[in-house]
């Protein structure tokens, strides 16, 4: 974890957007996420990833590949901000799945009128 990363989420805490133990929890995820990349934990590391495509080319559009360990941390800290989003049932389904430890395709939504489709695997 860089310094400049460490101060900040310091500087957050700082400022009142987090909390102490918020900022812990973020700092914590950071030295995960290190330990998991240079091999460190056993196992290997999970991680969410979203894939929106076009229905018309088949083309891949967005690409998104996150730790478990931020997409947790992010979904807490991202309620507390925006807390109309706590009853979406998107939302709710991805925070089941990750709780529950499950992997391979969890939502799949096909959106007709902007044609696109959106994909999110645990892995």
């Amino acid at each position: 974890m860089s310094s400049k990363e460490r101060l900040k989420i310091l500087k957050m805490i700082d400022e009142g957007k987090i909390t102490a133990e918020e900022g812990t929890q973020l700092l914590g995820a950071l030295k995960k996420q290190k330990q998991q990349r240079s091999g460190a934990t056993k196992g290997g590391a999970r991680w969410l990833r979203i894939r929106v495509s076009d229905l018309n080319s088949g083309k891949e559009t967005v690409r998104v590949n996150l730790p478990i360990g931020l997409v947790n941390i992010g979904m807490k800290m991202g309620a507390r901000f925006v807390p109309e989003i706590e009853g979406e049932a998107v939302m709710e389904d991805l925070a089941e799945a990750l709780t529950q430890g499950m992997s391979g395709k969890i939502i799949d939504i096909v959106d007709e009128a902007d044609g696109e489709r959106v994909e999110i695997f645990i892995e």
